[in-house]
């Protein structure tokens, strides 16, 4: 991939061939692939891309059937500065601290130093809730429900790759808050089954929607569901979108209460999903082919058929002495882990948290350090008695695993 923001030469046996197979060097192709099929031009600030008018069709594409449903769930526009004051941005110690090493600052105005440097937004959850605190008062003001289109930096990462892992990108954000947590529930599972639909019903992507382990849950969020895909060339996994419960840890930090209909206080419960232009990597990453860029049918008139990603693990010689390993594939394992059962603390301290631990330090140089992806909500029966794959304590559910992006 582009490194140092230097324009990516790209070799070509024909003026509109490819030089490399995708199965020869997955990496070249890719870049090939973007750059021939007019998706991208690279830029000259390493991670920062210029989206083609191809690219741009396809994202208004999916922004046009997400935004007409949303809209049907009531669910508003809005836009927000791009700007973070340093004092609200630090407000809430436990979700800062997942994005502070990929915050860009603004320190600088002409020729002089700024007295208090300016962030600028990695996500809106500090941006936007103390107006929520505004807003509402009592619970005729609720739900509110509010989603903005528009761009986020995140800055501190190597190997940036176009649409994947790219410092500037395009995204949606909805944030909602609700008098209730059976509300905020049902509305995390409605908005990740819009995410399936743009994988599978526009990308021809197929995708596994599941819940995030407390390790790898958003900062400062109560649980995380997840639309999971699978690149075959590569053998990783990759987090397609995210709809995340927060629970009422920022209603608590930021002071978003309302009165209820019996005159009491209280506070909201809240909710934070989106998804990114990163939807556009992985269709061209899974159907793309020798010859080049291959579009699903909602996009063009080119089909693609699925392929067989996960195999079955029930113990840890399976993970790294079989073939999942050579054919680098997603496992779906039985786990002790999972927060919502007996056994562990919830808090990724349990038995758990500690397996996904181990099972990171001990695939590191066999895997390139697998990980927890998801609890799929479909769950496969799981017998009475069943043993954990990696630690030999009671398994408690099955749970896919595997490398990422």
């Amino acid at each position: 991939m582009a490194s140092k923001g230097k324009k990516k030469e790209v070799k070509k046996e024909t003026g509109l061939g490819l030089s490399v197979k995708k199965d020869d060097n997955f990496g070249e192709w890719y870049s090939e692939v973007v750059v021939n099929g007019e998706m991208i031009e690279y830029y000259d600030i390493s991670g920062c891309y210029i989206l083609r008018p191809w690219a741009m069709s396809i994202w208004e594409i999916m922004q046009t059937f997400f935004d007409a449903e949303i809209k049907k769930m009531k669910i508003k526009n809005c836009y927000f500065p791009l700007f973070v004051s340093p004092g609200v941005l630090q407000k809430e110690k436990d979700h800062i601290e997942g994005f502070a090493p990929e915050v860009a600052w603004v320190t600088k105005s002409g020729e002089s130093e700024l007295e208090v440097p300016i962030a600028i937004r990695p996500t809106s959850e500090t941006v936007m809730y103390p107006y929520f605190s505004k807003w509402i008062r009592g619970h005729r003001d609720l739900p509110l429900r509010l989603n903005q289109w528009c761009n986020v930096v995140r800055w501190e990462f190597s190997n940036p790759t176009p649409f994947i892992r790219s410092r500037e990108f395009l995204w949606q954000e909805g944030h909602t808050a609700f008098a209730t947590k059976e509300e905020a529930d049902t509305e995390v599972l409605e908005i990740l089954e819009l995410y399936r639909c743009i994988y599978e019903e526009f990308l021809a992507v197929p995708v596994i929607k599941g819940k995030k382990s407390e390790h790898e849950k958003f900062a400062g969020g109560l649980y995380t569901t997840t639309v999971e895909a699978f690149i075959p060339n590569t053998g990783r996994a990759i987090q397609g979108a995210t709809s995340h419960c927060l629970g009422q840890n920022f209603a608590k930090m930021f002071e978003i209460n309302f009165e209820n209909d019996k005159g009491e206080k209280a506070m909201v419960w809240q909710n934070s999903w989106a998804y990114t232009t990163r939807t556009i990597g992985v269709m061209i990453m899974v159907h793309g082919d020798d010859k080049g860029l291959v579009l699903p049918p909602k996009i063009a008139s080119v089909q693609q058929s699925g392929v067989a990603i996960v195999a079955v693990v029930l113990w840890w010689v399976q993970m790294v002495c079989g073939d999942v390993v050579v054919a680098m594939m997603v496992t779906l394992a039985v786990w002790c882990g999972g927060g919502d059962v007996g056994g562990d603390s919830g808090d990724g301290h349990g038995w758990g948290g500690e397996v996904e631990k181990d099972v990171k330090a001990r695939t590191k140089g066999e895997m390139g350090a697998a990980k927890s992806l998801c609890s799929p909500f479909d769950q496969p029966e799981l017998p009475e008695g069943t043993l954990c794959f990696a630690s030999g304590k009671p398994a408690k559910k099955w749970t896919y695993w595997g490398r990422s992006y």
